[in-house]
Formats: structure tokens, sequence, C-alpha cells
């Protein structure tokens, strides 16, 4: 399992695919794409009418075989989101760091990348994607590094993502908030802050809390409550982040796990 962070500050655990889950998906992926260059090439020749002497064939040989390489994998997971034939057999899916869906330019990266450093240019045929792999904790390759991506399991059961429970009391003054101006990054060390409160001592959590307040406050340009600890304003803000990013609700039925350590009593 790996732990993703989305720009949400939602916690997401997913099941990392590895070499030998990949490395099948990679072979079906290859006999495809075998089929699909020998039908190129076999057009190519019936254009050109069997002339291997023509100087188009060289140009129409040269983008089939980047049609094939390069624009298979593109394509694919450009317009799966992810995925291509081979993976999606195999249940995997190719996300980003943050655990969102890819685009063209993460497919791209990785489509080049792959053709010319991880398998084949300068490859040595797999070799140096096998062998970033297991030198990175995610079985990252080189393509999945640039591209800031990961290969996932799709099929198993995901874990219930870590949901911030705002005080009550806060709900009204953070819903007025325009926490679309809180930036990524320091929503993310709000959320490791509010997992990790149970682990610091009571002066550095006040501390680092209340410096996260005075960033959140300079940011959303307003004024912290006055009277509530730093865990209960930032609880608030992350919460309403979260909800406004979900805005359908959760299932019915379904129970968050809290991203705060417990429930805080009212202030007096």
């Amino acid at each position: 399992m790996a732990e993703f962070t989305t720009g949400e500050a939602v916690a997401l655990e997913l099941p990392v695919a590895r070499i030998p889950t990949r490395a099948a998906a990679f072979v079906l992926d290859l006999i495809l794409q075998v089929v699909l260059g020998i039908i190129l090439m076999t057009v190519v020749m019936l254009v050109l009418r069997g002339d291997d002497s023509d100087p188009w064939f060289t140009t129409l040989s040269l983008v089939s075989l980047v049609a094939v390489l390069v624009g298979y994998p593109v394509v694919w997971e450009t317009l799966l989101r992810g995925a291509t034939p081979g993976k999606l057999a195999f249940g995997l899916r190719v996300v980003r760091a943050d655990g969102g869906p890819v685009d063209f330019r993460h497919a791209l990266t990785r489509g080049l990348t792959g053709a010319i450093v991880d398998f084949w240019m300068l490859g040595l045929f797999g070799v140096i994607a096998v062998v970033s792999s297991l030198c990175s904790a995610d079985a990252r390759r080189v393509g999945d590094v640039l591209a800031g991506t990961v290969v996932v399991h799709i099929r198993q059961p995901l874990s219930v993502p870590a949901l911030a429970v705002p005080p009550a009391w806060l709900t009204g003054w953070s819903a007025e908030l325009d926490t679309a101006a809180l930036p990524e990054e320091l929503a993310l060390a709000i959320r490791r802050y509010l997992t990790r409160i149970n682990s610091l001592t009571p002066a550095a959590g006040h501390e680092l809390g209340q410096a996260l307040v005075t960033a959140v406050c300079v940011r959303l340009r307003t004024t912290a409550p006055t009277g509530y600890p730093p865990v209960q304003i930032l609880g608030s803000v992350i919460a309403e982040r979260q909800r406004r990013a979900l805005p359908a609700g959760p299932a019915p039925g379904y129970r968050p796990a809290p991203l705060l350590p417990a429930p805080l009593p009212v202030p007096r």
C-alpha cells in the first residue's frame, strides 16, 4: 500500500502494482503492439504496392514505428484515464502522485520515456524499467518519476479515507471562508498536523498549530476566532475544504475515519 494525499487533503491508501503484474500487462500490450505494427506495415506495403525502394517507405515505416511504440500507450492511457488493454486485463491503472486521474501530458511523458529510456532505445529491452522499479518504494519506472505517476491495482478494496470532522461550533465561521484560496502545500501541512497531533508534545503542538493558523488566516484573508485551540480551527478549515470538494456527499451508511484525533470540548 502507498498513501496518496489529494489536493483536498484527503488521505487515500492505494495498492501499488509491482513488477510481476506490470510485466504481465506489458507483455499483453506488447503482443497487441506487434499486431498493430503488422497491420500498419501491411497497409504501407499495400499503399506503395510492395515497393520498399520507394522514398516514402522509410518515412511511413518510421511513422508506423512511432505509432506503435509511443502512440499506442499514449492514446490508450489518455482515453481510458491511465489504462491500456493490458493494464485493464490485470486490473491496473496509472494515477497521479496525488491519486488523481492522469491526462494527455502524463501519458505523453510516460510514452516517450518508455520508448527512449525505460524499454527500447536506451532501456536494454526493459532492464532500465525493472531496475528503476526495484529501486523505488512505489515501483516507479523512470517514466513514472518524470510524469509524477504511480501504477496501482484497481480491483482490490480500498481503505476508507480519513476525513476531517469539524467542530460544530466553528462550521458557521468556516462556511464563509474561500477555501479555494488555500494552497495545496498548506492544506497538506495542516492534514499532517491533524493526523500527528497526538505524537506531539502539548507545547510543540500548540506552537506549530498557531503558526499554521496564522498562515491560513493570511492566505484566506480572515481573522481566526478567539478562544479556540488551533486543532479545532484547522480541522474546521480542512473539513470545509473537503466538503466543497465532495458536493454530492458520502454514500448512505458511509462512516469516514476521523482526521481529528478525538472529540474536543466546547470552549467556555
